[in-house]
């Protein structure tokens, strides 16, 4: 609770959008920039000032970030060293003999800690955490000094079977900080206690390899806002959708790394909740990619075995978001089979599509739409002296020729293949978890989403959309309402009928005090907390795993058996009675709510529900007067019938022939689609 202003800022790969509410007064102020990639906190820096914040009177500032999630990506991670076991160095290399493509012959892939830097020491602990080998403690100085030597600069300990009995792991670390010159030390245990070495330690290899970079990052951007007045703390949006101070988050980096897509989720859920929409599939089309969540029960799925590309498992509690290389500066192209291809490469911020007039010569999805009549090239095609018939052209000469179509054809399956993709993502996210989209109502978003939402969701079966007041901007929105989080995971490995019921309950309230005492360090007042507990359980023989929520912490034997039957119906429809089940890991995630915002205050009703322009937008090849109107203009209870287009400050809205777009009272778009 706070009684100045409250800022949301969010990075995204093309563009960082900002949302400022005042709790007293419900004033709003927006605002959207070009991400600057080489260094973010001059993106922020950028928002604010067009936003123009007074940061003296800004109490808090909440920040999703990709400094992490890029990093990984592009693999420009920090020099990491990785002490471990004897004879458990390539753990990290040969993973779980998969294949990165799963048809493929052959395929690429590079450990983020080099060979040279992974290093053994003589120690072992067996599965019951009992000392095999005690630890060498003169080879793991030696060892520690050869990193040293290498020049790294943050360090991995990761022993076998840690998570059974951390002791080794604990030393190591105890010596490790009387030589290493700085606090970037990893143990695999504290960041992820279950039982399988890859994913543990790539986990923490994550962790150790993006830490220095993240709290430099923040260190300078807590800094430059200081400079400008703000005496606050910034919290940082966390890949479980919950808030940490910028101060500690990097204890425990790699739980960033789904900052930017988490804080849409966490927005669409709110939403969602507000408009009496509990079940929602998410669908956030940016200027880079396309990212899809499933929302059940006004409830954000929270996993902790995300993989966030090959062999890059990270098993910290995170949003289940899935990505597809599908945003509105995704690159279309014709290989050299002759197949339209769309992304996964993108034109970003710089030069960004053709339209955006800043040197983009190659064309997008953006482009596409442009050429389309979906997008007003009044605009956007003013930088730089770009024309439509510069955007027409192009598509001729890359696309059209080598295709056999016209510019405005090729554009048109431009837009069908980046749907088919989208779709592709959205179904697998539901189907995967036993949903049908038909129950769903789609949630779109992003700069990009709304002019590709309807078609969706009639390819998806999905009878409507909702469309927020602020598409391209939810993700900032995101920030503002998200609460403060923190989640624990222990694995126990128990067959349920034999397990220690008593152990289970005493790991459960510990995880409760932790998380309560990590809510009182973050010195940030808040309404309530909220506890939730889970297990994750498997049948005896299985490798994936179901979550069963628990109603409490200390459940029954007959509770467990009887949550993990029901959830793995509903996952699989599926009876197996005659297998016994086994608790594989505890988990407990501790919130601090915040204060509620209105969003009505996000954007005001007006009144004129009359066209701003026609404009002649192709639908099929068939050409249609299409009314445009502005959405700031429209009153509440306003009715559109397709086809036409709604435009604001941030994104566009596609009503496609045979829809309707309503507007409810707090300024959310409710777009039925027929077939």
């Amino acid at each position: 609770m706070t009684k100045g202003s409250i800022i949301g800022v969010d990075v995204g790969g093309t563009f960082t959008d900002l949302v400022m509410v005042d709790p007293a007064t419900g004033a709003i102020r927006l605002a959207k920039v070009p991400t600057t990639l080489d260094n973010q906190a001059y993106g922020v820096l950028s928002a604010l000032e067009s936003a123009e914040a007074d940061l003296g009177a800004v109490d808090l500032i909440v920040h999703g970030t990709t400094t992490t999630t890029n990093a990984v990506l592009e693999r420009k991670l920090s020099r990491t060293g990785l002490i471990t076991t004897m004879g458990f160095r390539d753990v990290l290399e040969l993973g779980r003999r998969t294949r990165p493509q799963a048809y493929g012959m052959k395929g690429e892939f590079r450990p983020i800690i080099p060979r040279d830097l992974r290093l053994e020491v003589p120690e072992r602990m067996d599965a019951a955490g009992e000392i095999v080998t005690p630890l060498d403690e003169d080879a793991l100085r030696a060892a520690l000094q050869t990193l040293l030597d290498e020049g790294a600069e943050a360090l991995v300990i990761h022993f076998l079977h840690a998570y059974a009995n951390p002791a080794h792991e604990r030393r190591a670390a105890e010596i490790a900080r009387e030589v290493w010159p700085n606090d970037h030390i990893t143990c695999g245990h504290e960041l992820l206690s279950e039982t399988r070495e890859f994913e543990r330690g790539v986990t923490a290899a994550v962790n150790a390899s993006v830490q220095p970079l993240l709290e430099r990052y923040l260190a300078r951007l807590r800094d430059e806002l200081a400079g400008q007045g703000y005496a606050g703390d910034v919290l940082v949006m966390n890949g479980n959708g919950g808030m940490v101070s910028s101060k500690r988050v990097a204890r425990e980096a790699a739980k960033t790394v789904m900052s930017g897509p988490a804080s849409g989720v966490m927005a669409a859920a709110y939403t969602g909740r507000q408009a009496g929409e509990p079940n929602l599939l998410t669908y956030d089309m940016g200027g880079t990619s396309t990212d899809v969540a499933l929302i059940q029960g006004g409830a954000p799925p929270v996993s902790n075995e995300i993989e966030i590309e090959y062999a890059m498992p990270i098993h910290v509690p995170m949003v289940d978001v899935r990505t597809v290389g599908a945003g509105g500066g995704s690159i279309a192209s014709v290989n050299a089979a002759g197949l339209l291809e769309i992304g996964p490469e993108s034109a970003g911020a710089t030069p960004g599509p053709i339209c955006y007039g800043k040197g983009g010569t190659r064309p997008t999805i953006s482009d596409a739409n442009l050429l389309l009549g979906r997008l007003n090239p009044g605009r956007l095609a003013v930088e730089g002296g770009v024309s439509l018939e510069d955007v027409r052209g192009i598509f001729a000469d890359m696309l059209g020729a080598p295709l056999g179509l016209s510019p405005e054809e090729a554009a048109e399956a431009v837009i069908r293949v980046a749907n088919a993709k989208m779709a592709g993502a959205i179904r697998m996210v539901s189907l995967s978890l036993g949903a049908d989209p038909r129950d769903f109502a789609l949630f779109a978003f992003g700069g990009a989403g709304p002019l590709h939402a309807a078609a969706l969701a009639r390819e998806l079966g999905v009878p409507r959309v909702l469309v927020p007041a602020r598409p391209g901007i939810t993700n900032a929105l995101g920030c503002v309402v998200a609460d403060l989080r923190h989640d624990y995971v222990q694995t126990v490995n128990q067959v349920l009928q034999t397990a220690d019921m008593a152990t289970l309950h005493t790991v459960f309230a510990t995880q409760e005090a932790a998380g309560r005492a990590a809510l009182a360090a973050e010195n940030i007042e808040i309404l309530d907390t909220e506890v939730s507990f889970s297990a994750d359980m498997q049948f005896i023989g299985q490798s994936h795993l179901v979550r069963v929520p628990l109603t409490s912490a200390n459940p029954s034997r007959e509770d467990l058996q009887k949550g993990f039957e029901a959830a793995y119906w509903d996952r699989f429809g599926v009876e197996l009675a005659q297998i016994r089940a086994k608790v594989v890991s505890l988990n407990c995630s501790v919130i601090g709510t915040s204060d509620p915002v209105d969003l009505s205050v996000l954007i005001g009703a007006g009144e004129s529900l009359q066209p701003v322009e026609t404009r002649t937008v192709l639908f099929d090849g068939t050409p249609y007067d299409t009314p445009v109107y502005w959405r700031d203009d429209l009153p509440e209870g306003a009715t559109i019938e397709g086809p036409a287009l709604i435009e604001q400050m941030d994104t566009t809205l596609l009503i496609e022939p045979k829809c309707t777009a309503r507007r409810d009272p707090l300024g959310n778009l409710i777009l039925e689609v027929r077939p």
